[in-house]
């Protein structure tokens, strides 16, 4: 499924996205966090270890949230699936969203074992 304008828009914005992924037990486990995209696909990043890494190997459908952050109202939902997790480029992708979403250079919060990964999201329907 394509991005709409809207989904876009709010994207390539400085505004902060909820990822929601399924425990387990079928319980919903919500995240925020900063958001970007290559074409249609939906790319975030995270760390090993975290909760929603282990929710999306064992699930990987995922529901998204992005709101205009001057205007919650304004938002987006979408439903889609985890196609792909990736190593490569996260450290680079990490510092992107970092200019992105602070100004900083480089991602300021990783500890030295950390390893970066990129969630690349298909979407299946945007509301």
């Amino acid at each position: 499924m394509k991005l709409t304008a809207k989904a876009l828009r709010l994207i390539d914005g400085k505004n902060f996205a909820s990822l929601a992924t399924l425990g387990h037990d079928g319980s919903p486990h919500v995240t925020p966090m900063w958001i970007d995209h290559e074409g249609d696909i939906i790319l975030m990043n995270t760390a090993e270890g975290r909760v929603k890494l282990r929710n999306i190997s064992k699930d990987p459908r995922v529901a998204v949230t992005v709101f205009d952050h001057k205007n919650p109202y304004d938002r987006i939902v979408i439903q889609g699936q985890v196609i792909g997790q990736t190593h490569d480029g996260s450290d680079a992708h990490i510092d992107k969203l970092a200019k992105k979403y602070t100004g900083a250079n480089k991602y300021q919060k990783s500890s030295p074992n950390e390893k970066r990964v990129i969630l690349k999201i298909q979407p299946v329907k945007v509301f």
